[in-house]
């Protein structure tokens, strides 16, 4: 049989080709090959690390030469030329072309936007390619935050005060009648626009009725209908779930000590807590209602007035912070990816995770504190109390190694966090030669065995 190999791209040719039936046997005999999209995301670097620790063979997809997740250990990097948020029906063609070429057993995309595309698309994957997400429609349901307000409610979570604008045009009584400041929301993070291509959209604090007049009038048509909600003053908190075959197999919990924007964003240091039973029986609640298969993470604001879990919204994909889940003992990839392969028949909730590891993306971090030194906090609409710019400088300086972990740079896995400091230090200067010392470095012969799985359902 002529195969296709991971550094050339070639596809599989020939008139000699195995029937369905001892190709199901050669399956069953080499390792499971899952391929990961957006290579440059610490999201996917966490999970090519988690699967090739499980003895899995994995492919990286990014646009450019070199990724994060493609310049790991035992990754194969493979470029993706046409963009997902772009471009999705190409996109798709694209990936759907990879999988065949390399006979990819699971395919696993991490941003809104593949997820989105793929789920789409989803017709054009070669049939024996398992995609571990939920119909696309059930995935637009639980991206669609008003939708989710409702069903987090039945749920038993508390949900914040909002008002519904379904167009520029009608906007004045709710911005008239908000009380300030406010958070305002399209209603999906990644909308389709005219002519197919998709657009981000951020959610955005507005201080006053004014800029909410001008941020309204700035959108477009495709994010209508918005959220206007009331601000929840407290700490952000995440709980995740896989579930699979209508019963969950892994639960986890996080709380954010920084973020990037300062103010709410992105996590840049994380804790992984203890969660209460009752939040645990709403978030599967919630997911049962959507009869969610799959991966999943519910945000949540801890009201610092009631204590109540506050409902934001329902990210339906592998999560920025998915590194620390792993650290804790809950190694959510290799769990899914054994989950859609089939290998767990008979799927149980993984064993209790540490509560107290912390997690730490240094770049991330160094970027909210820049922005605690350059801004106010007026400016970066900070809650009140917040630590003073020296206190901040200290709490970054202060890293408990004992307990802490970097979320790229690791001692037996270098390349990602070299790649990200090059990036970030001297990207003209430093590429080209970075770029040789990876050549070199895959020169090197390579260390035979497989590596043994961490993780395994029991069945």
């Amino acid at each position: 049989m002529a195969r296709g190999h991971a550094g050339t791209g070639g596809r599989v040719t020939g008139t000699d080709r195995p029937g369905p039936g001892a190709l199901r046997a050669l399956r069953a005999l080499r390792a499971l090959r899952v391929l990961v999209s957006d290579g440059d995301s610490r999201t996917a670097l966490a999970c090519v690390r988690s699967l090739v620790a499980a003895g899995r063979e994995v492919w990286a997809m990014a646009p450019g030469r070199r990724s994060l997740a493609g310049v790991s250990r035992r990754v194969h990097p493979i470029r993706v030329a046409a963009s997902a948020l772009e471009a999705p029906l190409a996109y798709a063609e694209e990936v759907a072309r990879t999988c065949r070429d390399l006979e990819i057993d699971v395919l696993l995309p991490v941003s809104d936007a593949a997820v989105d595309a793929l789920l789409l698309h989803r017709h054009l994957l070669p049939p024996a390619v398992r995609l571990p997400l939920p119909p696309s429609a059930t995935f637009r349901a639980g991206s669609d935050k008003i939708r989710m307000l409702e069903l987090a409610h039945r749920a038993g979570f508390a949900v914040p005060a909002s008002a519904r604008i379904d167009s520029a045009d009608d906007a004045e009584a709710a911005i008239a009648g908000a009380t300030y400041p406010a958070i305002l929301k399209p209603h999906r993070s990644v909308v389709t626009c005219a002519g197919g291509a998709s657009r981000k959209l951020d959610v955005e604090f507005v201080p006053d009725s004014a800029t909410c007049r001008a941020a309204v009038r700035a959108l477009p048509p495709e994010a209508f209908p918005l959220l206007l909600q009331e601000r929840i003053y407290g700490g952000a908190e995440g709980l995740f779930e896989l579930r699979w075959n209508g019963a969950p197999v892994a639960t986890f919990a996080h709380r954010r000590l920084r973020e990037k924007p300062p103010a709410g964003g992105i996590s840049v240091y994380r804790e992984s807590i203890a969660v209460s039973d009752a939040l645990v029986a709403a978030t599967d609640a919630l997911l049962r209602a959507l009869d969610w298969e799959g991966v999943a993470m519910v945000e949540c604001k801890v009201d610092r007035a009631t204590g109540r879990h506050v409902f934001m919204e329902l990210n339906g994909r592998l999560w920025g912070s998915l590194q620390l889940a792993i650290d804790a003992g809950v190694d959510f990839p290799a769990l899914l990816v054994e989950c859609a392969s089939g290998d767990a028949r008979t799927p149980r909730p993984a064993p209790s995770y540490r509560a107290g590891v912390r997690s730490r993306w240094f770049w991330g971090d160094l970027d909210h504190l820049y922005a605690r030194m350059a801004r106010t906090p007026a400016q970066l609409h900070l809650e009140a109390p917040y630590p003073s710019r020296l206190r901040a400088v200290v709490d970054f300086l202060r890293v408990p190694f004992s307990r802490d972990r970097g979320e790229v740079g690791r001692w037996n896995d270098p390349m990602p966090a070299l790649l990200e400091g090059a990036r970030r230090l001297m990207p003209d200067l430093a590429l080209p030669a970075l770029g040789s010392l990876f050549a070199r470095l895959r020169a090197l012969p390579k260390r035979s065995g497989a590596p043994v799985a961490r993780h395994r359902l029991k069945t």
